[in-house]
C-alpha cells in the first residue's frame, strides 16, 4: 500500500472534501499511535483480558477422517469474546478514538456481529454508541439487535435501497458527515476509504499471526491452504495477512454465490463484478450498465455486500489469492456438516469457507495441511438455517 491508501490501482479516498478532512485526521492519528508502545500494550491487554485471546488452532480430527484428504485445522475465532473476530478490530479503533478525544461511536453492521462488538466496547469504555443496520438484516438477526440494545446502543433500521449492508454503510457515512467533531466511525470490514482498509487489516492480522505460530508449533511447517469467507473481507484479510509473503501457502477467499452466480441473487463481487468506485474506494463491485450499484443477495447477512476490500481486489489481480463463490445450499450443508461432525456450530458466513474446503480437501493428500478460519459462531444463524430447511422452531 502507498501513502494514499492504494493497493496497486485499488483503494484510495473517493469521498466529499469534508469527509476527507476527517479521514485524514484519523489517518494521522493512526500513524501516530500504530507503533506506539503504550498504545500497543493497551491494545494487547484488552485483547487478552477482555476479549480472551489467543484463540485455539483446533485439529478437526473427525472432519479430517470424514473427508479423507488433507489434515484440517480450524482457527477458532468463534471463541473470541462475543462470538466472532470483530472485536479484534473494534478494540483497536475505539482506543484510537479515545486518544482523538471522540465521545461518540457509530458503526454499520450486517450480520450484527460488528454491531455487537462495537456496542460492547463502547459500553466498556463509557462511550455513546449508535449502530446502523439494514431493515432486512434487522429482521434476519433479531437476536443480535437485542444484544446491541442490551449493551446500551441505539440501533437504526435502514429502510433505503435493499435494506442490507451496503445501505447501512451509506447511512453511517451520512451520519458521520454531520457529526464529525465528536464522532468516530468504527468501520467493521476492510472496506471504505483510506485509512480504514489498512487499519482493519492491522487490527485483524492477529488471526494469522497466531495461526502461523500455532501451526509451526503443532506441525513444524506452514499450511498448504488457508480458507476464509469474504464479504467486505475483514476476517479473510486477517487470516491471510501473515501468510501473504509465504508464497507456498495458497489463499482461498470464498464469496456468497447465493442462489447461483448465473442468477441475479448472489454477492459474488469478484467472481462476477467489475472495477469501479463504491463506498469511497476503487475496487471490484457489482454494477449495472449505468454504473449504479446492483442489489445483492446471500443467506448470510454478513456477506451480502456488493463490493470488497481493496487489498482483496489487489490479491486477486496479482494472483496471490484465489476467490471462488459458494451457494446458500452449499453453505448450509457446510454449516450442518461441521455441527454434526465436530460439535461446532459455525456462523453461516464461515460456513461458506467450510463448504469450499469440503469440496477440495478430499482431492488433497493426507500430508497436506489446511486451515479454515471459523470467523464466528452460528447461534445467530440457527433460525435462518431452520427457515431455509423449512423447519418451524
Amino acid at each position: 500500500m502507498n501513502e494514499k491508501g492504494f493497493y496497486g490501482e485499488f483503494g484510495g479516498q473517493f469521498v466529499p472534501n469534508e469527509v476527507k478532512v476527517a479521514l485524514d485526521q484519523v489517518a494521522a492519528a493512526y500513524e501516530q499511535y500504530k507503533d506506539d508502545p503504550e498504545f500497543l500494550a493497551e491494545y494487547q491487554h484488552y485483547l487478552k483480558d477482555y476479549s480472551g485471546r489467543e484463540t485455539p488452532l483446533y485439529f478437526a480430527e473427525s472432519l479430517t477422517k470424514r473427508l479423507g484428504g488433507a489434515k484440517i485445522y480450524l482457527k477458532r475465532e468463534d471463541l473470541n469474546h462475543l462470538g466472532a473476530h470483530k472485536l479484534n478490530n473494534v478494540l483497536g479503533q475505539i482506543l484510537l478514538a479515545k486518544r482523538m478525544g471522540k465521545t461518540k461511536i457509530i458503526a454499520e453492521t450486517g450480520a450484527g456481529q460488528h454491531g455487537v462488538a462495537t456496542a460492547a466496547a463502547a459500553a466498556k469504555f463509557g462511550m455513546a454508541c449508535e449502530v446502523f443496520m439494514g431493515a432486512e438484516d434487522v429482521a434476519r438477526q433479531k437476536l443480535n439487535v437485542f444484544r446491541m440494545e442490551m449493551l446500551g446502543a441505539k440501533v437504526h433500521s435502514v429502510t433505503q435501497g435493499t435494506q442490507t449492508l451496503k445501505d447501512a454503510v451509506d447511512a453511517t457515512f451520512g451520519y458521520f458527515i454531520e457529526h464529525l467533531e465528536d464522532t468516530f466511525y468504527v468501520l467493521g470490514s476492510a472496506v471504505g476509504p483510506h485509512p480504514y482498509p489498512t487499519m482493519v487489516k492491522d487490527f485483524q492480522k492477529i488471526i494469522s499471526e497466531e495461526a502461523k505460530r500455532q501451526i509451526l508449533e503443532k506441525e513444524g511447517r506452514l499450511p498448504d491452504y488457508i480458507f476464509a469467507c469474504v464479504g467486505g473481507g475483514s476476517n479473510a484479510i486477517g487470516a491471510f495477512a501473515a501468510f501473504i509473503p509465504e508464497t507456498s501457502v495458497k489463499l482461498i477467499g470464498v464469496e456468497a454465490a447465493g442462489k447461483g452466480v448465473d442468477t441475479p441473487y448472489h454477492a459474488a463481487t469478484m467472481t462476477k463484478g467489475e472495477i469501479g468506485i463504491i463506498d469511497g474506494m476503487n475496487t471490484y463491485g457489482l454494477f449495472d450498465k449505468q454504473g449504479g450499484v446492483l442489489p445483492v443477495y446471500s443467506i448470510s447477512a454478513g456477506l451480502d455486500y456488493p463490493g470488497v476490500g481493496p487489498e482483496h481486489a489487489f490479491l486477486k489481480e496479482t494472483g496471490r489469492a484465489e476467490y471462488v463463490a459458494v451457494t446458500d445450499k452449499e453453505a448450509v450443508d457446510g454449516f450442518l456438516t461441521l455441527s454434526k461432525t465436530e460439535g461446532i456450530i459455525p456462523a453461516i458466513e464461515s460456513s461458506h469457507a467450510i463448504a469450499e474446503a469440503i469440496k477440495r480437501v478430499p482431492t488433497l493428500s493426507k500430508e497436506e495441511l489446511v486451515i479454515i478460519n471459523i470467523s464466528g459462531r452460528g447461534d445467530k444463524d440457527v433460525e435462518q438455517v431452520a427457515k431455509y430447511l423449512n423447519i418451524t422452531l
